[in-house]
């Protein structure tokens, strides 16, 4: 825009000196022109003084030849003489003649002399009389001398030249303004240009041609309704597809692909918990009660088992059938398990009421505790035998599948926790392992860096496994910020690759990361246009309001912004344009056998062509077959990262 500020400036100036130099212009022809007015004028003068002169001259040759005498044409000569000194005098004096000569031949025979302080002057020389060979000379007067300005005129001219620069001033301002119309409409086209709609529609101004000016207002809101209807088909496919209509939350469809998503090659990747609780009175109670005492009942169990959920990150509550609900909860020790298992009992009995029969057996819940690497078929076939239990029971109970032995790790208690990851940050054991992004090409995007720990024995603790207590003990900040240094340091100036980093939400909301991260961001500005943060869907949602500032702090300091695990929860996408973000990664639970899955490849067709105008691209994880990664290719995802493409590696070594 500077350019277009100064191709303005360089116009109006233009303009403004066109309008000067046509002035002078006007101003030096009249001048001109009054000067040879003035001459010609004088000329006229000269012309009429000469043809008076010739007919004296005639005169005075016709009484020479009437003399008879010598003494006769002396006579006429000195009475000649006479005569014109009697008259000519007061005629030169009126023409402001400084010099004046009459010659018979070589005779002089009438001189005049007025003004000796012209040294200079006009010199005509007029034949009077060829047969006598009289002629004049005179210099008179410069007529632009005889001409001075009187003070009335003097103020015409001031008012006239007062009032050209009052009309030259008055277009300047008004055709500046009018540039600045245009160039106030260029700003707007270059925001939309760059995608920026609502600050374009914000920033209505004065842009003229005003016609043009309200019709880009007119169809910027018209886009912007779009884009709301878009952002609500999209959610309304996506509610359709993974949420259950009656109780809004996650149905079948959608438990298998979180499950799939807490699984690799069906294998549980993390400990953890899944209950399945199972109300087998409820289709009985819906013919004797009706819909809507089923769908109140409903909504208050739904609130009030998410709110006891709210405790436990990253739990899936889903609907599986009409009359049973599943939940899986990672990261769970097994005497949480227990305490958790206890609490949901509670809460479904308690909403029963007496509006039910056969309260006592109202309720039965399913637990199976599994831990990494445990089958989640068996899983699944656990926790069924679970419920299975604690249905015959015939009272309202829970059954705990074999708890078994319980991992050592997964023991430990918060304090244990807390010492050993205190003692990886300070002997710098936060390792650096990294996945390559690859393009439809196969060439390499970036590469995302995953932090592992390496414990006294030399074995690494999956951040699977560390992260969820490093969040109970509140040091996310310090590992994440130790693996930033490891990539600012030791990666980047090793290649010229892209790298990666996942960001907390407590180390988002701390005050001290974001500092040295701005601090750090600074001091290595080259290196920040290289650097992309990711940040999960699920924080952005919950948050966005708290970390705006920060997501745009780092914008603005050239780093760019993705957001990952799209479409683990059943949220609008409205969010991606507000925070600008650059890069949306779908979540593995999405991608798990896509090509099979047609609900999938149409919430991913929906995300892209509610995309597609802001020039965010859309990238994959978990890609871990050809099927799935040529489906995702016809789809039009632009990267992805999975087994299939390219394992994780250790980046640095200890």
């Amino acid at each position: 825009m500077k350019l277009t500020k100064i191709l303005t400036k360089k116009l109006t100036s233009f303009w403004l000196l066109s309008l000067t130099a046509v002035a002078f212009v006007f101003l030096f022809c009249a001048s001109i022109s009054f000067i040879q007015l003035t001459y010609k004028f004088q000329q006229q003068q000269v012309k009429d003084l000469s043809t008076l002169m010739s007919e004296q001259v005639q005169h005075f040759s016709h009484l020479e030849n009437a003399a008879l005498d010598l003494d006769a044409k002396l006579d006429g000569q000195w009475q000649a003489k006479a005569q014109l000194s009697h008259w000519l005098p007061q005629l030169l004096a009126s023409y402001h003649t400084v010099e004046f000569r009459l010659f018979e031949g070589d005779k002089l025979r009438y001189s005049y002399d007025n003004h000796p302080e012209y040294q200079q002057g006009v010199r005509y020389k007029q034949v009077l009389d060829k047969q006598s060979h009289w002629r004049m000379e005179l210099m008179l007067v410069p007529p632009f001398y005889l001409h001075s300005l009187s003070w009335q005129e003097y103020w015409v001219l001031l008012i006239g030249f007062l009032a050209i620069f009052a009309l030259v001033f008055h277009g300047q301002r008004w055709f500046a303004q009018e540039l600045d119309g245009v160039e106030e409409l260029a700003v707007r086209s270059h925001l939309i240009l760059d995608g920026k709609y609502d600050q374009a529609l914000t920033s209505a101004g004065r842009g003229k041609p005003r016609l043009i000016n309200r019709a880009l207002t007119r169809l910027l809101e018209q886009l912007r309704d779009a884009q709301r209807e878009r952002g609500r088909f999209d959610k309304f496919i996506r509610s359709n597809v993974f949420l259950d209509p009656q109780t809004r939350i996650g149905n079948q469809l959608f438990f298998v692909n979180r499950l799939d998503a807490l699984s690799q090659d069906q294998v549980m990747i993390a400990h953890g918990v899944m209950y399945l609780i199972d109300f087998p009175d409820l289709d009985i109670a819906q013919q004797e009660k009706g819909d809507q005492f089923i769908g109140e009942f409903l909504t208050q169990l739904v609130a009030s088992i998410n709110q006891a959920l709210s405790e436990c990150g990253d739990s899936i509550f889903t609907r599986r059938s009409f009359q049973q609900f599943a939940i899986v909860t990672p990261q769970l020790s097994l005497a949480e398990a227990d305490q958790l298992a206890n609490k949901l009992l509670k809460i479904c009995i308690s909403q029963a009421g007496k509006e039910f029969a056969n309260q006592d057996n109202f309720v039965h819940l399913g637990a199976a505790f599994y831990q990494a690497g445990d089958n989640q078929l068996q899983l699944l076939e656990e926790a069924d035998m679970a419920l299975k239990a604690a249905q015959l029971q015939r009272s309202n109970n829970w059954f705990m599948y074999d708890k078994g032995a319980v991992d050592e790790e997964i023991a430990k208690g918060s304090v244990r926790w807390r010492s050993f990851l205190e003692s990886s940050l300070l002997n710098k054991r936060i390792m650096s392992f990294a996945q390559g992004v690859f393009d439809s090409d196969r060439q390499l995007h970036h590469q995302e860096i995953f932090s592992r720990i390496r414990d006294n024995q030399g074995k690494d603790v999956r951040a699977t496994l560390f992260i969820p207590m490093a969040n109970k003990c509140g040091l996310m900040p310090q590992i994440e910020r130790q693996l930033l240094e490891r990539v600012f340091f030791s990666l980047m100036p090793q290649n010229k690759a892209n790298y990666s980093v996942n960001l907390s939400l407590d180390s988002l909301s701390s005050r001290a990361f974001m500092r040295w991260l701005k601090a750090t961001l600074l001091e290595h500005r080259p290196l920040a246009s290289r650097l992309i943060f990711e940040i999960s869907e699920d924080i952005i949602v919950k948050h966005q309001s708290q970390l705006t500032a920060h997501l745009d702090m780092l914008k603005k300091m050239g780093a760019k912004l993705c957001v990952d695990h799209v479409g683990q929860q059943v949220v609008g996408t409205h969010y991606i344009q507000e925070c600008d973000f650059d890069f949306v990664k779908l979540h593995k639970s999405i991608i798990r056998k896509i090509h099979l899955r047609s609900e999938n490849q149409l919430f991913i067709r929906s995300l892209i062509g509610g995309l597609y105008r802001a020039e965010v691209q859309v990238f994959a994880e978990g890609v871990e077959s050809f099927e799935e990664w040529q489906t995702l290719q016809i789809l039009g995802v632009s990267a992805a990262q999975g087994e299939f493409l390219g394992e994780v590696k250790e980046t640095v070594s200890p």
